[in-house]
């Protein structure tokens, strides 16, 4: 059995992924409470979107059920991948729209492009699976 050795990060590497993280986590954790304090701007802005009012509490609660397990490192490559799912349907909602294409369309997608960068660098778990992928064992 071959085993793949993980890639480290510098220091440097690693502190721009935790300093990612808190940012990235600051970001989503308003979203949430904003969805789920139901702040009539973002029911006004999910109701254009074709959604009815009362998704919106379960649009912030689905957000912060990803947040968390992206958050805690036994099941953040769990959340990773469920929140690349939410994020997904928001390029779809988006989509349904018509919005503009780099400022809001894809702003999901850059998002979930920090948060892979970001749990690639804080996580040796995550970098030992990319490596494996890479090399093809």
């Amino acid at each position: 059995m071959t085993t793949t050795t993980v890639p480290a990060v510098s220091r440097t590497a690693s502190i721009a992924g935790i300093v990612l993280t808190v940012l990235l986590s600051l970001f989503l954790a308003f979203d949430c409470i904003t969805k789920l304090l139901q702040v009539r701007a973002v029911v006004d802005a999910t109701v254009q979107m074709g959604f009815p009012p009362s998704a919106v509490p379960v649009i912030g609660a689905t957000l912060l059920v990803c947040l968390v397990l992206y958050l805690v490192p036994r099941t953040s490559l769990l959340g990773a991948v469920l929140l690349t799912g939410y994020l997904g349907g928001a390029v779809c909602s988006q989509l349904r729209i018509e919005a503009p294409l780099l400022s809001t369309l894809l702003f999901p997608v850059y998002t979930g492009i920090v948060a892979w960068v970001t749990l690639y660098l804080r996580s040796a778990r995550v970098r030992r699976i990319a490596a494996e992928l890479v090399t093809g064992r």
